[in-house]
């Protein structure tokens, strides 16, 4: 009689449908989940904002922001909230940023209890996920990789604003600018984000460093660091495809955009301030584009050759498993190899002496393809929501930023020509979805929305035809 009578019932039917819960379905759901529970504590607690109360949509921009680690804000997140307020935005940029599997993940295994297979191939992305333990040592291993990284960042900086603010007011800067720094948020406890220490290496440096390896990612940096003190030569491991092409896009991306910056701003923006100063911000200008949206300088202001190259940059975003967003690194490294592959007339794309399997090629060209048609299709949305009325000349000028705004969102970047508090309630609302859809992915959110069944069965395909190319 039991077996005839098990799987009946809600609860046992509640935990078969979990079960079925696909990896992609699973990790939307833990976003929104955590962007809902965090917007209804906005509204709903008090004591968390200092002006005005916010609207609806104003609050779930805000936690959107916070949650998708981008950093656009519709208010000023250093006057309107309390320090209480700013706690609350603090927790779920963490929360975001290590991902709500994640922390689920470490605490059943802390309990002994089994993983189910959805949560162990979400938990840590791009980790080997065969069996429990290994993944909740793993999860363990990235959370206090992340705490012990931003302890070291908000020391520094502790130790930069000391001065200036006393050992309490420093701490909390400095604590919420190294979490928002490493979790790649762009947040800031100062109006003016860092544009008031844009002659303070001490701050800029140890920021950007956070930034760059939040972008990077606990696997990739685990493996540079086994690469590193495994000796030279031959008795030096191999570095994986992955690694290799997030290592190298990573820096010719940063050593490119540093020296551009620097040239496209040496009498702009950069012009007023000192030469090593200048060198600094650059830098910090090379950096923050990928993902985090902190600014030492006003974007208003730049040339137009600079706001393309941001533009770029934001696109590209960070590396795979990381706290950035973007299309990736890998995204851009293998495009690049497999154009340089069909010229040359080769069949297969290759990284580091090793051929990229022919289903991650595809995959990462429909990411690029459906990124950009999205993205496309909010900006020419954003055009009529927020310049209906206005004359063509102004309306024009309007392009720009709100492009820059489009895909500083869907980078999950942070940085502004300063548009986000005018937008209208359409315009916010647009912004929101591209948040959402960069913190968790064109493909993961149309994989988990896909219909069951939708696919032809297996070993079905439709008859050749051929397209003519060029």
């Amino acid at each position: 009689m039991g077996p005839a009578r098990r799987g009946t019932g809600i609860a046992p039917q509640l935990v078969q449908r979990w079960r079925d819960v696909s990896p992609p379905t699973l990790f939307v759901i833990s976003f929104a989940l955590l962007i809902g529970f965090g917007t209804a504590g906005l509204l709903g607690l008090p004591h968390l904002q200092a002006g005005p109360a916010l609207g609806f949509v104003d609050a779930l921009f805000t936690m959107t922001s916070a949650v998708c680690v981008t950093g656009l804000i519709v208010v000023d997140t250093a006057t309107h909230f309390t320090p209480l307020g700013q706690l609350w935005i603090l927790a779920f940029i963490q929360l975001g940023g290590l991902g709500l599997v994640t922390i689920t993940t470490l605490i059943i295994g802390a309990l002994g209890r089994r993983l189910s297979l959805q949560a162990q191939m979400v938990a840590v992305p791009g980790a080997s996920t065969t069996h429990g333990p290994n993944v909740v040592a793993l999860v363990g291993r990235v959370i206090v990789y992340t705490l012990g990284i931003e302890a070291a960042g908000a020391f520094l900086l502790w130790l930069a604003w000391l001065p200036a603010f006393g050992p309490a007011e420093a701490a909390w800067h400095a604590v919420f600018q190294a979490v928002s720094a490493f979790c790649n948020a762009g947040f800031s406890t100062f109006s003016d984000s860092l544009v008031g220490f844009a002659e303070r290496p001490a701050v800029l440096l140890p920021i950007s460093a956070l930034i760059v390896v939040g972008g990077f990612g606990y696997l990739g940096s685990a493996e540079v660091v086994r690469w590193m003190k495994g000796g030279r030569g031959a008795r030096r491991a191999r570095l994986s495809a992955h690694t290799y092409a997030t290592l190298t896009v990573t820096v010719v991306l940063l050593a490119a955009g540093f020296v551009s910056f620097a040239l496209a701003e040496w009498q702009g923006v950069l012009g007023r301030l000192p030469l090593a100063h200048k060198l600094v911000n650059a830098w910090f200008m090379a950096v923050t584009p990928r993902t985090a949206g902190f600014n030492s300088i006003p974007y208003e202001a730049v040339g137009n050759g600079t706001a393309y190259l941001t533009l770029f940059l934001m696109f590209v975003g960070g590396s795979p498993g990381s706290m950035a967003g973007g299309v990736k690194t890998t995204a851009l490294a293998v495009l690049t190899v497999l154009a340089v592959a069909r010229v040359r007339g080769v069949r297969y794309v290759e990284l580091n002496r090793r051929a990229v399997p022919e289903s991650t090629v595809q995959r990462i060209v429909s990411l690029v393809v459906l990124a950009f048609a999205l993205l496309s299709t909010a900006v020419l949305v954003l055009t009529f929501t927020e310049t209906q009325g206005q004359p063509t000349e102004q309306a024009r000028r309007s392009f720009l930023p709100l492009l820059f705004e489009g895909v500083s969102a869907f980078g999950t970047v942070g940085l502004s020509m300063g548009v986000t508090p005018a937008l209208t309630v359409p315009g916010k609302l647009i912004i929101i979805v591209l948040m959402f859809l960069g913190r968790v992915g064109p493909l993961s959110f149309f994989a988990a929305i896909a219909l069951r069944g939708a696919r032809r069965p297996a070993g079905f395909r439709p008859a050749h035809e051929d397209v003519v190319v060029g």
